[in-house]
């Protein structure tokens, strides 16, 4: 009996460490899975070419140091519309890119558009990064007519006011990118 008794119990703890193996197998699985997840949307998807508008919608928008830009007006200009929040941090990084691109190419409109902030958070914020040509987004109407969605969001406009590109998220090489853009 007592034979039998510890057959059954090895038996037993085979059982239990298959299913411990199958189960951390499982895991490992699942992990792989959502790293890869991770990297589609971040990585990947940001980069595919997307469907764009053929025209940039003709809209108007406050500027922080007062009047208005308006889209329409920008015809026979390259025009880049930076998108952003003061709560992103991915924007953190890109901004500072972005706007030493602006300083580099005067003849390039560069608008760094906050989406939905009220101008109090907007303020310190452009004053930390040095910002220039910001433009208010504050019920996100710009925001949405270009179907951003995340941030930052950079759209780039043509001399004719086609949509050529928009990047979404941060890029090291978005300088390179914007000039690749801005010379055609």
């Amino acid at each position: 009996m007592r034979s039998q008794g510890a057959l059954s119990l090895r038996a037993e703890t085979r059982r239990v460490s298959r299913l411990q193996h199958w189960a951390a197998r499982g895991l490992d699985a699942l992990a792989v899975a959502i790293v890869l997840a991770a990297v589609a949307r971040f990585v990947v998807v940001p980069r595919l070419p997307q469907h764009l508008p053929a025209q940039a919608p003709p809209l108007s928008m406050p500027l922080l140091a007062g009047g208005r830009y308006d889209l329409a007006r920008t015809r026979g200009h390259v025009v880049f519309l930076d998108f952003w929040a003061s709560w992103c941090d991915p924007c953190r990084a890109s901004i500072p890119l972005v706007q030493r691109f602006r300083r580099a190419h005067p003849g390039v409109d560069v608008v760094s558009v906050d989406a939905g902030e009220d101008v109090a958070a907007v303020r310190p914020f452009v004053a930390r990064f040095a910002m220039h040509d910001v433009a208010l987004d504050p019920d996100m109407t710009v925001t949405r007519a270009f179907g951003v969605v995340g941030y930052p969001t950079l759209v780039a406009i043509d001399r004719t006011g086609r949509i050529r590109a928009r990047w979404m998220g941060f890029d090291p090489d978005i300088e390179r990118e914007m000039q690749s853009l801005s010379v055609r």
